[in-house]
């Protein structure tokens, strides 16, 4: 199997990241929505000797990269760079607290951050999604999907971020188009954001 051949079809429900991978909403409002819940009922029942609850892991975005470098082959395949073209790419972890949950890689032409992507110059360690999900001039093209392992070059990546106990995790990428001009979005689930979200890694 090609290492750059994404595909349509997500994992079948009821995978445990079915929903978080095919919801086309923001993904860091959905974390942070995810984490912020009150604690169920159960959870909350009152021992006989009540002890406080820990409070929720706070969501927060670490910022890797941003820089200009190669893309990898699919990317400059899809952005319709040349070959030897290099581009702007920024890498994100979103955590709840120091939680890694999902590893973020973008991608667009340098041409773009002074056109109609010249918001990711000021973004700083905000989240993307300021920018996707309140602009009505940007569309999301189709979601793709693929299981990436260790040969794969963002899951190299994202194992520098954490460890990945996991031989195989999933990804999703899609296209957000402004004025013409594509910025190429990655997402590498590391866990599933709504499990265990008030247990953090030491």
């Amino acid at each position: 199997m090609r290492l750059d051949a994404w595909h349509s079809a997500p994992p079948p429900h009821p995978h445990p990241l079915h929903t978080w991978l095919t919801d086309r909403g923001s993904l860091t409002a959905r974390i942070i929505s995810g984490i912020s819940k009150p604690p169920s009922q159960a959870q909350t029942r009152v021992p006989p000797q009540p002890q406080p609850l820990p409070p929720p892991p706070q969501f927060n975005l670490v910022r890797l990269i941003q820089h200009l470098q190669l893309p990898n082959r699919d990317e400059r395949r899809d952005l319709r760079l040349r070959l030897g073209e290099l581009a702007v790419v920024r890498e994100v972890v979103l955590r709840a607290g120091n939680r890694p949950l999902v590893f973020a890689h973008s991608v667009l032409a340098k041409r773009d951050l002074r056109g109609a992507w010249r918001g990711l110059s000021h973004l700083g360690s905000r989240p993307l999604a300021e920018m996707l999900f309140h602009d009505p001039t940007v569309a999301r093209l189709p979601m793709e999907y693929k299981k990436i392992d260790c040969r794969h070059p963002l899951f190299q990546r994202a194992a520098k971020v954490t460890n990945i106990a996991d031989k195989t995790i999933w990804a999703r990428r899609s296209v957000f188009v402004k004025q013409g001009r594509a910025l190429l979005v990655t997402e590498v689930f590391l866990s599933v954001p709504g499990a265990d979200s008030n247990a953090e890694e030491s």
